[in-house]
């Protein structure tokens, strides 16, 4: 696909999130061709994750982007305009350099997200194709869905942030959706019922926050939800753990479900859930520097469970790359606003699958309607997903745009639990 096009304008904007905070989109112009971005934003964040470029003061809170929007249309857009929009190595590269830190904190990674992913969608409709066919492959991913919340996305009794159905065995994509859909439902039903009015409150990412008190009793609601629409042997689960956000720095043991555990106790604590609930994938069991607990725990799950590095890893290669040399992860979450570009995220991808490990393109709890993610999972061929729950605009939004690209793609690009790594 030719492509000469070159940049003619940049802007950015403050809008909302899903949260109701601000981030920043940008749209770009080029001789034929339009894209539009916006920056996601976590809760649960990484230490070393690319850093958010905030305004401080009253107005929004504190939580303002006007700084990185100006940023984007005073320094950016002089840089990149003129260059051609297809190089995104190129584009990616000057925004590295005009920032010039290791964590993208002087012009700030929402701005360099957005910009960066503006372009790509840019560049692809210089060329008249959707984002997801600039990047090669052509594989629908299985969708990881969080239908029930606790940790920084609730505010519920449960440490354990995401509790997940993982819809793994079906013909299509659309199938695992409507698998997805129907449990998500039935889960409301059995919520309402177990814990009264008001329980089927929704977390940060559309599932639902009920007051369960330990880690078990949630799982046990998602397997009987599962079991009810008949799809026991279809559909797995799934944990983000986030231990970084129960673990205690002074007395270096993780707060769950009212005891106090070592990283060994944990571990022992993951595999008595593995062996009685059918968990297919673990993310972020312990916290965020733990590369040997992470190796530890792999070793003892191999051939059973997914083991995800997310704070661990923080889409960067350098990270990457000391957990391959340590057997850390059997797989990354990856996001770009981690990372700040979509050059480098791709780059943590190839990493990553030239090693071995898996990849799950994942959204963030700070979301928009952008579906920049359903593209780069279909387009990289990872096979997996996170995206939440099949629920709010923000979040179906990314599920939508994955039945869109499946009317493109010929029957069997479905990825049938194939990017499943153990």
């Amino acid at each position: 696909m030719f492509c000469l096009g070159k940049i003619k304008r940049i802007l950015a904007r403050e809008v909302l999130d899903s949260r109701g905070n601000p981030t920043v989109q940008v749209d770009v112009f080029s001789d034929s061709g339009f894209g539009r971005a916006t920056a996601p934003s976590g809760a649960s964040t990484g230490r070393h994750e690319a850093v958010e470029l905030r305004d401080g003061g009253k107005r929004f809170l504190g939580r303002g982007v006007s700084k990185a929007v100006k940023n984007v249309n005073e320094i950016i857009a002089k840089a990149l305009i003129g260059m051609e929009v297809c190089d995104q190595r190129a584009i990616d590269d000057v925004l590295c350099k005009l920032d010039g830190t290791p964590g993208k904190s002087r012009l700030g990674a929402n701005a360099t997200t957005a910009v960066s992913l503006a372009v790509a969608h840019c560049s692809a409709s210089e060329k008249g194709v959707g984002l997801h066919k600039l990047l090669g492959k052509a594989l629908l991913p299985a969708p990881m869905m969080n239908l029930l919340n606790g940790g920084k996305h609730a505010a519920n009794g449960l440490a354990v942030q995401e509790f997940m159905v993982f819809p793994l065995f079906f013909p299509s994509f659309s199938s695992a959706l409507r698998a997805g859909a129907e449990i998500y439902h039935s889960l409301a039903s059995m919520i309402l019922k177990k814990y009264g009015k008001g329980s089927t409150a929704l977390g940060d990412e559309g599932g639902f926050a009920p007051q369960c008190k330990r880690t078990e009793e949630a799982l046990a609601l998602l397997e009987s939800a599962i079991e009810e629409c008949g799809y026991s042997k279809k559909v797995k689960l799934a944990i983000d753990a986030a231990a970084s956000s129960f673990y205690d720095k002074k007395s270096r043991r993780y707060l769950i479900d009212g005891q106090q555990l070592s990283a060994q106790g944990l571990s022992d604590f993951y595999l008595d859930l593995v062996k009685s609930y059918p968990i297919a994938s673990l993310e972020d069991p312990f916290e965020e520097e733990s590369f040997e607990e992470f190796a530890f725990l792999k070793r003892r799950l191999a051939g059973k469970v997914q083991l995800v590095g997310d704070d661990l890893l923080v889409t960067n290669p350098a990270r990457i790359r000391q957990a391959i040399s340590k057997g850390s992860c059997s797989a990354l979450l990856l996001k770009v606003n981690q990372i700040g570009t979509l050059s480098e995220a791709l780059e943590a991808a190839r990493l990553c699958q030239g090693s071995g490990m898996g990849v799950i393109v994942s959204h963030r709890s700070g979301e928009s309607e952008d579906s920049s993610i359903a593209d780069i999972a279909v387009g990289i061929g990872c096979g997996q997903i996170k995206a939440g729950a099949p629920a709010r605009g923000e979040r179906t939004a990314k599920y939508n745009r994955l039945l869109q690209i499946e009317e493109e793609l010929p029957d069997g690009s479905f990825a049938k639990g194939s990017g499943l790594k153990f």
